[in-house]
């Protein structure tokens, strides 16, 4: 069997295994366990030549996304095992939760592999399920509004979508056959003798189908319910990676849409949609009281940030997405970690009750300031170097929309500082008894924020040269 359907079906075949296990410190680490192989499967997927095996296929924009993938994967198990007794799940609950994960990484990696359309949109949706029943684990009104709010919106989304690639299918129906209609490189190649029409009217349908997965405006509306509501490991995989495999969707459409010379251009729609993404959420963020609901607003901002770069186009554009998200992943998933961690000691997620980290918890304060600031584009993170390839593209090419692009991204960043202010530096609230976990869960807990900050910071600072050159090439190819 291929690697790439390795690495899948190892997460599928972990998340049977943890479903038959009911206590609670066997699953948390078999989770780790089964995580840390797909991590390596993954590191070892990068070192080898790109290849098209059946209905998957490795080339230079799947493979970071892969190892990224897995690289948050293990880290949310790491963080699970550590914490997830806060949560208070019964025996039904634990396998739940620990199944529905495997399942989920196992659909995420599948969604990033394919080649095929098809499979790919069967590969989001299983991925949706399985964050849905994640959201939903706790049982309360809440979370099941939450959770029906998600099924709903994302289940019409990726009925759009699903429209979308049916009618791309027929679009290219007179030039291939019945196992190539949907398969991505050969609508590359003959994308430009497709019907423009059709190809216009996929891409509508694809656009708003998977922009609703990605968070963009007007079609965000459930992510905040679903980050807030959930299990707190569970905003980090849905802000680090399910959004990611949506706007990559995206961008393998666009790119068949821009091979026909004739069909309507995508970008500006992209444009537009950023763009607007990025004015609202950097204003919503002002109106934020919950700190997971905060940051998951930060989360569309962000999004909006690289759809906009996707939307402008070109290599240098588009290598600043790619970079915004990479960083955006890596930084993000700090975030909640540490959000998860301060909303476990105050017993409260309220931005008011959870101030003085740095006196009070000292690891926890200064590892969640330091994620704030990067989250804010500052230097030396990974964001800093996207948003400002990004802003000198854009005023370079666009400077009328960069100069809207500007004032929502120094918004957002205000937002970012004065919340960063009142969680990390203001006067210290009480922890409630027994909130924070003790030894060796402690450190354990930090561990996974701390390797994301550096990782990022690492990559802003000096990118090693294969994967900088990958991610060049990926630049070029999604158009």
């Amino acid at each position: 069997m291929p690697l790439q359907w390795v690495i899948v079906f190892w997460a599928w075949a972990g998340a049977v295994a943890l479903a038959a296990v009911p206590n609670l410190r066997q699953a948390s680490w078999g989770n780790v366990a089964v995580s840390a192989v797909s991590f390596l499967m993954a590191g070892v997927l990068m070192a080898q030549p790109y290849a098209q095996q059946g209905w998957t296929h490795t080339d230079a924009v799947n493979l970071p996304f892969i190892l990224l993938s897995a690289f948050v994967g293990l880290t949310t198990a790491v963080f699970s095992a550590a914490t997830l007794d806060r949560e208070g799940f019964d025996h039904w609950r634990i396998r739940a939760y620990h199944a529905a994960f495997q399942i989920f990484m196992g659909a995420q990696t599948l969604a990033l592999l394919a080649d095929n359309l098809g499979v790919m949109w069967v590969a989001i949706e299983i991925a949706t399920l399985a964050t849905v029943s994640m959201v939903a684990v706790h049982r309360t009104p809440a979370a099941f509004e939450a959770a029906w709010k998600f099924f709903i919106l994302c289940g019409v989304g990726i009925a759009l979508a699903l429209f979308g690639t049916i009618v791309l299918y027929l679009a290219a129906q007179p030039l291939l056959d019945e196992e190539t209609g949907l398969s991505w490189t050969a609508l590359m190649e003959v994308a430009a003798r497709c019907d423009p029409a059709t190809l216009n009217l996929a891409f509508a349908f694809l656009l708003l189908g998977y922009g609703t997965k990605v968070g963009l405006v007007p079609l965000h509306s459930w992510l905040p319910d679903a980050h807030a509501e959930g299990p707190v490991p569970i905003s980090a995989v849905l802000s680090g990676l399910l959004l990611n495999a949506a706007m990559l969707a995206v961008l393998r459409n666009k790119a068949i849409v821009g091979a026909n010379p004739q069909a309507i251009a995508a970008g500006p729609f992209l444009l537009a949609m950023g763009l607007a993404t990025v004015l609202l959420a950097a204003l919503a963020l002002w109106r934020r009281r919950d700190a997971r609901r905060f940051f998951a607003w930060s989360s569309i901002e962000h999004m909006g940030i690289a759809a906009f770069a996707f939307g402008l186009g070109g290599p240098l554009a588009n290598l600043a997405g790619l970079l915004h998200l990479l960083g955006h992943s890596l930084v993000k998933s700090a975030i909640f970690f540490g959000v998860g961690r301060a909303s476990q000691a105050k017993g409260s997620q309220k931005i008011v009750d959870i101030g003085g980290l740095v006196a009070t918890h000292p690891a926890l304060g200064w590892g969640l300031a330091l994620a704030i600031a990067a989250i804010g584009g500052l230097p030396p993170a990974l964001l800093f170097v996207s948003e400002f390839r990004l802003l000198a593209t854009a005023a370079a090419e666009a400077p009328w929309l960069a100069i809207p692009l500007a004032i929502g991204m120094v918004t957002a960043l205000a937002a970012l500082i004065t919340v960063l202010q009142a969680m990390c530096f203001g006067a210290p609230t009480p922890d409630v008894p027994n909130g924070s976990p003790k030894g060796w869960q402690e450190m354990v807990a930090a561990t996974p924020l701390w390797l994301h900050l550096v990782v990022a910071a690492a990559l802003g600072l000096a990118m090693p040269a294969g994967l900088a050159a990958m991610l060049g090439a990926a630049a070029r190819v999604i158009g």
